[in-house]
This record gives C-alpha cells, structure tokens and sequence, in this order.
C-alpha cells in the first residue's frame, strides 16, 4: 500500500460524524421516551387546569359574539326591570334600584352560568374533549379549566350591572369593601352552581337540550327568590319555598354584605351551599365524563 493510499484511509469519511459523543437523531429521541432530563415534566393538577381555562380565554378571542349574553343581556335586565317594575313595586325608581341591583347582580351571573354548559356541550359534540381525554393530564383539569375560564366573563358581566346600577343612582352603605366582599362571594357561588350545567351538558345529546332543561331548572330558582320582591307579599307556602332557595340565601348574604353588614352565620351559609353544589354535582360530573364514549 503506498503512502497515498493510507494517508486517504486515514482522512476522515465526507459525510460521517466524527464526534461519537453525540447520539444519533433516533438515540436522542429513544433517550427522551425512556425519561431521561429532556424530557418534559408532567402537567399538574393546577398546571393543568390553568392551560385549559386559557384555552377557554382563546375561544373568546377568536368568537367574540359569545360576549353577548355577558354584555347586552346585563344591561336589558337592570334597565327593563328597574324602569318597569320599580314604580309598581316600590312607589319609585330611586327606592326600588337600591333593593334590585343586588338582586339582579347574583341574577345575571346565575343565568350567565347556564352557558357554561352550553359551550361544553358543543365542543363535546365536535369531538374536542376526546382528543383531550386522551393526553396524560389530570382528567378533571379539562372541566375544572373550562368553569375557571368562564370566570373571566362572570367577572365582566358583574362589572356592568355594577356600573349600569351606580349610573342609576345605586349607593352601597357598604362601600368599596362590601361590594368587593359580595362580588368575590358570588364568583366562588357561580363557580359552584357551574358544576350543575356542566353534568346536564354531559348527560343531553344537544346543546338546544342542554339550553332547555337548564332554563326549566333556573326559571323556579330566579323567580321564587327574592331578587325581585320582598318574600313578605308572598302567600306562606310561597315563603318558605323562597326561604330554602339557594338564590335566596346567596341574594340575601350579598345585600348584607353590600350594606356594611358582615354576618358570619350568612357568608357560612352561602360556603355550605357551594360546598354542596361541587361535592355533589362535580364527582357525578367526572363519573359521566369518564364514561362517556
């Protein structure tokens, strides 16, 4: 072999690595698979949820038209029942606006609940969440993100009944506090109530379903309260239907607590309702969901 010859098989391949240090393409992703540091760590429960409410976030980036009932619908409400029913009720507008807002504030964020469960109900029927069940997440992180999410547009839809009222002359003797203590109150409220429409979108086929049984569960619950009226002009039986009434309980305590009264008993009152609501409502929900083919 002449020197030429071995001088070229000693000079390195064009072409080949030279630096058997660093895995090939198909090791790297061997070693990621089997757990090695580069791979990514698994989504918490808090992690989780928080990425699928963003998700919720996202959706009314791209579908703005979903702020409907969260921006006119509040508004129509407190301007049609105030001006209607207020000289009727109250022999003035000014008298009868410091007993509804308050009234209507724990109204409107119920009724904006329901949709909740109507969104659910149609991304379920896309086939979106079996796309989710799928992905090694905590399972309840796809429903629990999706009610925090909606959070956002209870909150936008509780500042404009606020704004609309205290255009309307509404003044809380409890200031600043009370209304902040209120709304926070009926946030976790509202949250909880969710847990119901999440389990009725889950069960019903349709969205339109969905949308009429929530409303012949929330027509009952509204209207036998007193959000509108005081309980006292209503017939006995009628009275102590109202008294039990979850809504009643909450519109009470955020009255209260709107005029600079804090009573523990009452705000304990409203935690063992949403304490119920999510015990009860949220293991059924999960049970329905895992199920669910």
């Amino acid at each position: 072999m002449s020197t030429e010859t071995a001088s070229r098989e000693a000079e390195p391949q064009l072409g080949r690595p030279t630096d058997t240090s660093v895995p090939p393409e198909s090791e790297r992703i061997r070693m990621v698979l089997a757990g090695s540091d580069g791979r990514p760590r698994r989504a918490g429960p808090v992690t989780a949820s928080v990425t699928y409410g963003w998700r919720a976030l996202l959706k009314i980036k791209h579908v703005p038209e979903q702020l409907f009932d969260v921006t006119v619908f509040p508004i129509m409400m407190t301007v049609m029942f105030t001006y209607i029913f207020g000289g009727a009720l109250a022999g003035s507008v000014d008298q009868y606006v410091q007993w509804l807002i308050p009234g209507i504030f724990v109204q409107t964020l119920v009724m904006v609940t329901m949709y909740t469960g109507l969104t659910l109900n149609r991304d379920i029927s896309k086939g979106i969440f079996d796309r989710f069940r799928s992905l090694p997440t905590w399972r309840p992180a796809q429903l629990v993100g999706a009610l925090l999410g909606d959070q956002v547009r209870y909150v936008l839809a509780g500042v404009i009944i606020l704004a609309v009222g205290f255009v309307m002359g509404f003044r809380p003797d409890g200031g600043a506090v009370g209304v902040v203590a209120a709304f926070l109150m009926l946030l976790v409220f509202s949250f909880s109530l969710s847990w119901i429409w999440t389990m009725i979108s889950l069960l019903v086929r349709s969205e339109q379903a969905a949308m009429g049984v929530s409303m012949f569960i929330l027509m009952p619950l509204m209207f036998a309260s007193n959000i509108f009226v005081d309980p006292e002009t209503m017939p006995d039986w009628l009275q102590a239907a109202v008294e039990v009434n979850p809504v009643s309980v909450v519109v009470t305590t955020v009255r209260e607590l709107m005029a600079g009264t804090y009573d523990l008993s009452s705000v304990g009152l409203v935690a063992l309702c949403c304490a119920v609501l999510v015990a009860v409502f949220g293991p059924i929900s999960m049970f329905i969901y895992n199920r669910k083919s």
